[in-house]
């Protein structure tokens, strides 16, 4: 087997419980088919628990599905009568309880069912590689690994490909680059020790949040107050993840160290925290029982107190003196603040953080072959900004090096155990840390290793960065305060926004025209791509604020006028516009993608026309392309009258109207923001690579522009009459205010192309007139202005 012949046209999923229906659910949204296998069930039904499990899936938040329809993908099956349907799938993939009982009789099961040539792996989270394959035929042992997803599924970046003593090495190269093309995922290679990385250094950092929780004498909201967003790490923070994890799933992880690790240094540590294990005894297990170190019965989250055992409202805080740290820029700095103040929250931080540089050093070398593997995997499993290696780095290695064995010396560590000798050693310290322009540093081979040099990351223009890592920057062909275009040594240009959140302003405009123009004399095509995400947030309504204020009414229509002109070059130029797109494309960056010759969009893209939140409407040629599309299907579709548009208005209408955002690019295309012909990415790393192939292969393809729409036909005033209906029901419904009733007026009246007969025929312009004449009319409106001051203020919407 290579990576270029693992084909998978259909997949298995054995169990349906909570991460086997959900790693199934993504299966289906890469458009893959999958078997998802349990249990025969009571009754008539024999498929009646995977059934359940399917349906399930529409009703979990976040959703595992990217779009609903995916859910038609996976099929229900039973372990009693329809093993011998696994004979049709390439990749099986076991996600039973961690039970090494009842994993051996499934293997037993379905070993003789596998297709010669199938994959069978297993999503344990840290039971031994060894052990299972043992339990299996020498055959399919070949074929046989660790493939471990974190929950949820879809969201959460990681996999770890973790080897049994047998398996194939052009197996694990095979399905690396399958996980990370067709499933988007990040993989990193573990070693088969207990809880392989992520789980095993993550753990760690929550048993030692744990512990010095209790030692330093704080409540569990203010930890998780402390070790959130504060020091950039989710927002779910220590205990309110392992609420959403679940405590028994937790307890059992922990359990699982204390059973395999007895020779851990740590090991006294691996004990279930009391307050869990009382909690798990209880029945309260977290989110699924709505119930665990927090609880919402109504409208205020509440914390457990363990002193009294009862639920208190939230309301933990950082202190300000540490808080006024925490917000120190320099990392070096910052961290010496933190360790010399003496409150008691600076003193848990620093004792968390210690404890944590101590233990993945200790461990570097048994689980993972370098630094990068371990920061990367906590990372893209535990939702952190940096991994451990890299915050000690970034705050000074040796430094912090000294601190941490100073501390150990003194009693005050978790364990006694030194440092490693490479910690000091000359390598690391040449080079200031473990990451460096030659790699990460890996223990075994005293030296700084590249990354894995697998054909499909060639794919990855610029994969997700650690710190000390040689990075290319392309060439630039312009430069201004809010936009960099550049390119990457061919001839497709990059535009790059450089303002904040890559919201849209003047500059931004005037940029995208200059690059077009560039692009036409000396370049195949053009690519809109964000160094960071969001893909922009829309236009810069901060900017526009002095002006609204001022009442210089023109001047901002002047701005309007130019972004209508801008997106409409967007479609009119005579090379290939391609957007490339990944997180959040709101507002004013839809009405590019709308225009842009194509659209390449992660799976993760969040997009969507939000104008109306803020009280106004879309006016960078949005609204007009969306009317010009709904003429469009009707001449696609069989002839008959005007009328026959407003299906697709409706739709268009409503999202425009409610201020809907795809949630992903599959939702997306079924709003309409996308085209059938828009192209959706599962890993956002590759939406680059993909976007400049795109615009190549249209410019080798001898590109034109679209002829400009001179006769689009309109349903006037028959179409406004309609959906006025439609506001009307929200209005009285309650759904809507009576101003969110004007604006979804003035959006019909554009998108229906004004007072006018319907059938009536008109040119772009027309529609461009009536759009910006629209908005203008409600930005002169106090409660829009009312609605666009709060939200600068607040970052919330006003219904007012």
């Amino acid at each position: 087997m290579t990576s270029s012949t693992f084909l998978v046209h259909k997949a298995a999923v054995l169990g349906a419980g909570v991460m086997g229906a959900q790693i199934a659910a993504h299966l289906a949204n890469a458009g893959i088919e999958s078997l998802l296998f349990d249990l025969p069930g009571p009754g008539d039904d024999p498929n009646a628990l995977a059934t359940k499990a399917i349906a399930h899936l529409g009703r979990i938040d976040p959703a595992p599905l990217a779009a609903k329809d995916r859910a038609g993908a996976i099929t229900a099956c039973n372990y009693g009568s329809d093993l011998p349907r696994l004979a049709q799938c390439d990749l099986v993939i076991e996600a039973i309880a961690e039970r090494l009982d009842w994993k051996q009789d499934l293997y037993t099961k379905v070993a003789p069912h596998l297709a010669p040539h199938a994959v069978l792996a297993s999503n344990t989270s840290g039971l031994s590689l060894a052990a299972l394959a043992g339990m299996l035929p020498e055959a399919v042992q070949e074929r046989f690994c660790g493939v471990h997803f974190f929950n949820p599924p879809r969201y959460m970046h990681l996999v770890e490909i973790t080897p049994a003593p047998r398996t194939q090495a052009s197996l694990l190269d095979a399905l690396e680059t399958f996980l990370t093309t067709t499933l988007g995922k990040g993989v990193i290679r573990a070693r088969d020790t207990p809880n392989f990385i992520a789980n095993r250094i993550g753990i760690f950092s929550v048993l030692a949040t744990m512990r010095h929780t209790e030692a330093f004498g704080l409540s569990f909201d203010v930890v998780d107050a402390l070790t959130g967003p504060a020091i950039g790490r989710a927002k779910s923070a220590t205990y309110r993840t392992a609420d959403v994890v679940g405590l028994d799933t937790m307890a059992h992880v922990v359990q699982t160290m204390r059973d395999t690790l007895p020779d851990d240094p740590w090991h006294p540590l691996f004990g279930t925290p009391p307050v869990l294990a009382a909690l798990v005894a209880q029945g309260a297990l977290g989110a699924k029982t709505k119930a665990g170190y927090f609880r919402k019965p109504g409208k205020e989250i509440e914390v457990l107190d363990p002193a009294t055992k009862t639920y208190r409202k939230a309301e933990g805080s950082v202190a300000p003196e540490v808080a006024t740290i925490l917000a120190i820029r320099a990392p070096a700095e910052r961290f010496a603040a933190l360790r010399a103040c003496p409150h008691p929250q600076a003193q848990f931080l620093w004792a968390v953080f210690r404890d944590l540089f101590h233990y993945s050093a200790y461990h570097l070398a048994a689980i993972a072959d370098n630094a990068r593997d371990v920061d990367l995997a906590i990372r893209w499993g535990f939702g952190w900004q940096q991994g451990p290696f890299e915050t000690w780095q970034a705050a000074g290695w040796t430094t912090v090096a000294d601190w941490v064995a100073e501390d150990i010396a003194a009693g005050r560590a978790l364990a006694s155990v030194a440092l490693p000798a490479w910690v000091t050693g000359a390598t690391v310290r040449a080079a200031s840390g473990v990451h460096a322009a030659a790699g990460a540093y890996a223990p075994a081979r005293d030296a700084f290793t590249p990354r894995r040099d697998l054909a499909v990351y060639r794919r990855q223009d610029f994969p997700d960065p650690v710190i000390g890592e040689a990075r290319t920057k392309g060439t630039t062909i312009f430069e201004t305060d809010d936009v960099r275009f550049w390119h990457l040594g061919d001839d497709v240009g990059i535009v790059s926004f450089k303002t904040k959140a890559n919201t849209i302003g003047e500059g931004v405009l005037d940029g995208i025209l200059r690059a077009i123009d560039v692009a036409e004399r000396e370049l195949a095509g053009v690519v809109l791509w964000q160094t960071r995400e969001p893909f922009s947030l829309g236009a810069n309504l901060a900017a526009l604020e002095p002006a609204i204020k001022a009442g210089d009414f023109a001047a901002i229509e002047a701005i309007v006028a130019k972004f209508q002109r801008t997106s409409q070059r967007l479609r009119s130029s005579l090379v290939p516009t391609v957007c490339a797109v990944r997180g959040m494309a709101l507002g004013g960056s839809c009405e590019f993608i709308l225009h842009a010759t194509r659209t390449v969009a992660a799976l993760e893209s969040y997009i969507g026309l939000v104008e109306a939140g803020v009280g106004l409407l879309p006016a960078g040629g949005g609204c007009t392309e969306l009317a010009q599309r709904a003429a469009h299907e009707v001449r696609r579709g069989a002839a008959g009258s005007q009328i026959d548009a407003l299906p697709f208005i409706r739709t268009y209408f409503q999202s425009v109207a409610t201020a809907t955002v795809a949630k992903s690019a599959l939702e997306a295309q079924e709003l309409g923001y996308l085209r059938a012909s828009d192209i959706v990415v599962p890993n956002a790393h590759e939406v680059l690579h993909v976007a400049r192939t795109q615009a190549r292969a249209l410019a080798d393809a001898g590109y034109r522009p679209p002829l400009p729409a001179r006769a689009i036909p309109v349903v006037g005033k028959t179409g406004i009459a309609t959906l006025t209906m439609l506001l009307v029901n929200m209005r009285d419904g309650g759904y809507i205010s009576a101003y969110d009733f004007e604006i979804g007026r003035r959006i019909a009246r554009v998108l229906c192309g004004g007072e006018i007969e319907s059938g009536s025929v008109v040119d772009e312009q027309w529609l461009l007139d009536v759009e910006r004449r629209e908005f203008m009319a409600l930005l002169r409106d106090a409660r829009t202005q009312a609605r666009i001051a709060h939200t600068l203020a607040t970052g919330k919407p006003l219904r007012n």
